[in-house]
């Protein structure tokens, strides 16, 4: 059997007359106030962004935003108010039974209302598992569109990343709107500056 390189050599040895790739120049949408555009968007697709002002303590926002959350997981230094460290679980097993994960987005998208999180945490299963997902990004990180967000995203040595926008949600069972099937039942992004 031959191995991937055997098989592309294979290829490229067969390819007659080569073109050189175009200079493509994307025009992405543009927004006069992406803030706003992300807000309204995060809103439309089932999630919530919203705005911490200077003099809000951030732990104090997110028990007021959560007050029922038992189980909070985060690595986050400044994230007091976190019971579980997604760093020194031995197993992503034991992330289950979290009601709400606090991570860092770096960037968000006004297009489409998406955060970029690179991983940061050593078991990314944290964003996934949790009953609900509070995500801190800085407003100042906000693109217009998916083409400048793919132009900064960067991978940690761990090498995953994933885009978020709003809650898991899917409707191809029985043509029914179940949130949570996949993922996190509910999402909010907490701006920060």
């Amino acid at each position: 059997m031959s191995t991937k390189s055997d098989i592309l050599s294979a290829i490229r040895g067969r390819v007659g007359k080569t073109y050189a790739m175009p200079a493509i120049e994307p025009d992405g949408i543009r927004y006069a106030d992406k803030v706003a555009q992300f807000i309204s968007v995060m809103e439309s697709v089932g999630g919530r962004a919203i705005e911490l002002h200077e003099e809000e303590d951030i732990n104090d926002r997110i028990l007021s935003l959560y007050p029922e959350a038992q189980t909070i997981a985060s690595n986050l230094p400044h994230i007091r108010i976190a019971t579980v460290n997604p760093d020194e679980v031995e197993s992503p097993y034991l992330l289950n039974g979290t009601d709400l994960a606090i991570v860092q987005g770096e960037i968000g998208v006004a297009e489409n209302g998406c955060i970029w999180i690179p991983q940061n945490v050593k078991e990314k299963a944290v964003y996934f598992i949790a009953e609900y997902l509070l995500i801190l990004l800085d407003r100042n990180h906000i693109v217009d569109n998916m083409h400048e967000a793919y132009n900064k995203i960067w991978f940690t040595d761990r090498g995953f990343g994933v885009f978020i926008s709003g809650p898991s949600k899917t409707a191809d069972i029985e043509q029914a709107l179940v949130v949570g099937a996949h993922g996190a039942r509910g999402v909010i992004v907490l701006l920060t500056n």
